[in-house]
């Protein structure tokens, strides 16, 4: 099955110029997304996790079933205020300016095996803080993964972890 024949692209989204990669599509097809959720789980369980980490909010999504499929828990980063209870936040660059995300403090143990997951991955910029963040409150990331790369945007050089993606774009 080709993971790209369900994900719809979207010319001018959010705005003039930007083409965007819709997973809406996809998550509406049962036997595709299914099929996704094993490719994903195949890829990440050689890691070993012990938790998954979802990146807000597409991320959620695919870590949600994926935590189903390998038997294991899942916590979230969010953008810094969406969190309840005691938070760690980290802030970093983007092109024009920056941006803080957070975990909760107790997300995590020291040294749990972790994998990072999103649904797209294009500069880099928010895995590679996601990352530096759980790596902050001692967990041992181990990996990140997504379903699509924009391979043209070159963010894989960024996430200083090993990375998987189902589906890439390189133009």
């Amino acid at each position: 099955m080709r993971i790209k024949d369900h994900i719809r692209q979207v010319p001018d989204f959010p705005k003039p110029g930007i083409l965007f990669y819709d997973i809406s599509t996809l998550l509406a097809n049962g036997e595709a997304w299914r099929h996704t959720v094993r490719l994903l789980a195949d890829a990440v369980r050689p890691h070993r996790p012990e938790l998954l980490i979802g990146i807000e909010s597409r991320g959620f999504l695919v870590v949600a079933p994926l935590a189903i499929e390998l038997g294991c828990g899942f916590a979230m980063v969010r953008k810094q205020g969406k969190l309840p209870g005691p938070t760690i936040p980290f802030r970093y660059d983007l092109e024009y300016g920056t941006d803080t995300i957070e975990v909760q403090a107790d997300v995590t143990r020291s040294g749990q095996r972790v994998v990072v997951l999103d649904d797209l991955l294009a500069t880099g910029g928010t895995m590679m803080a996601a990352i530096a963040l759980l790596r902050q409150v001692g967990a041992d990331v181990r990996a990140a993964a997504c379903i699509i790369e924009l391979a043209f945007l070159g963010g894989r050089a960024k996430v200083p972890v090993p990375f998987t993606s189902i589906v890439s774009y390189d133009s």
